[in-house]
């Protein structure tokens, strides 16, 4: 399985997503500046990923000052420089849910802690730091879970009688390349292939960033994983082909409303419309942590806006050139002076969701048509 992040005892290295494919180079990310930087230019993606990336980048920055004894004593001082490195990161992705809770939580965390008598500045540090180290192992554990869970949910409700191994499709990346490892839509694909229940896998290009092409593509490879790639706009023609047979459209989530509506990668809307024509399951898998109660539906989620850059322009190696000297080449697809809308992200309504897999069960809808996400969170701390 791929490692996308590398964290050991305040070093911190990404997996640089921005030359996958073609190039496996990891590099280092060594302040909250950097972790920045890697976010906004997408050199790391997915929202567990973003979320990770962001802490561990400011634990890096912290291990780095503790190692050179310059820590303030003051508990107050350490949280405030804590508190103020989390503001900035946040800022880096707005639509993500997992950056902005984890935020919460770990600033949570230092208050409690730069509250409690005696407590020093080291004290608060070292506390962040062992959260965020917490969170990367977690996510793991989830990923896993999110996998189990879906692929049981698949067999028993979008399996043929006369065949127990399905056919599915997926968007954009959401596998270890997105997360700290397995995956979450794409953690589903891994478990069905696992158990053996995994006909074939199918992914879209996710244009304009290519996400699916250069690294689900490129996970599902590295695992060998039966898979095809196809455009995003093969999808409906797929669908209608009952020679493809697909079972399932399993897709991530980067925010999940209270109501169930799922901002996610631009081009999943469509693919629900295109599930509920052709009778095809439609499912996001996500942890708890990209549920955002505090959002009541789709319509209030701050959708980001990338670069038009990103649509009249595409990157990649000289045809011909060897791995031992690559060069990237950015090359111009779009007639000068078109103007470009490029969202990032489009919401899918909850009645177009069959169900949404957690790392502690499958959300469906009551009889009411509805889902009531506040039953997810009994018993969990979250």
């Amino acid at each position: 399985m791929l490692q996308a992040i590398k964290y050991h005892e305040g070093r911190l290295e990404i997996l640089d997503q921005l030359q996958l494919p073609f190039v496996e180079k990891y590099i280092p990310i060594q302040t909250a500046e950097d972790g920045w930087h890697a976010i906004k230019e997408m050199k790391v993606r997915g929202a567990p990923a973003i979320a990770i990336v962001a802490m561990l980048a400011l634990s890096a920055e912290l291990s780095t000052f503790s190692a050179a004894d310059q820590i303030p004593q003051a508990a107050k001082e350490t949280h405030e420089f804590i508190a103020k490195k989390l503001d900035y990161l946040v800022t880096s992705r707005p639509t993500a849910v997992n950056l902005s809770d984890a935020v919460r939580k770990l600033r949570s965390l230092v208050t409690d802690r730069a509250s409690q008598s005696g407590s020093t500045g080291h004290d608060v540090a070292a506390a962040f730091m062992q959260a965020a180290e917490d969170m990367l192992g977690k996510d793991l554990e989830d990923n896993q879970k999110i996998g189990n869970n879906g692929a049981e949910w698949i067999l028993a409700h979008a399996a043929k009688s006369e065949d127990s191994q399905v056919t599915v499709l997926t968007h954009c990346n959401t596998g270890s390349l997105a997360t700290s490892g397995y995956g979450t839509a794409l953690g589903v694909v891994r478990s069905l292939a696992t158990k053996h229940i995994l006909r074939h896998a199918y992914c879209t290009e996710t244009r304009p960033y290519n996400q699916g092409s250069r690294l689900t593509a490129f996970e599902l490879v590295h695992d060998s994983i039966p898979a095809t790639l196809i455009t995003d706009s093969m999808a409906a023609a797929l669908l209608a082909d009952s020679r493809a047979g697909v079972n399932a459209i399993v897709v991530g989530a980067d925010r999940v409303a209270a109501n169930g509506d799922t901002a996610n990668k631009i081009g999943t809307y469509g693919l629900a419309v295109l599930a509920k024509h052709h009778g095809v399951k439609f499912l996001v898998a996500a942890p708890l942590t990209t549920i955002d109660l505090a959002t009541k539906a789709g319509e209030d989620i701050i959708i980001e806006e990338r670069p038009a850059t990103e649509v009249t322009s595409i990157k990649g190696p000289r045809e011909g050139t060897g791995t031992d000297s690559l060069t990237l080449d950015t090359v111009r697809i779009a007639a000068p002076g078109i103007n470009v809308w490029n969202p990032a992200f489009d919401i899918t309504p909850s009645t177009l969701i069959d169900g949404i897999i957690t790392e502690v069960g499958v959300l469906e809808k009551g009889d009411d048509g509805q889902y009531h996400m506040g039953g997810l969170f009994d018993n969990q701390a979250h």
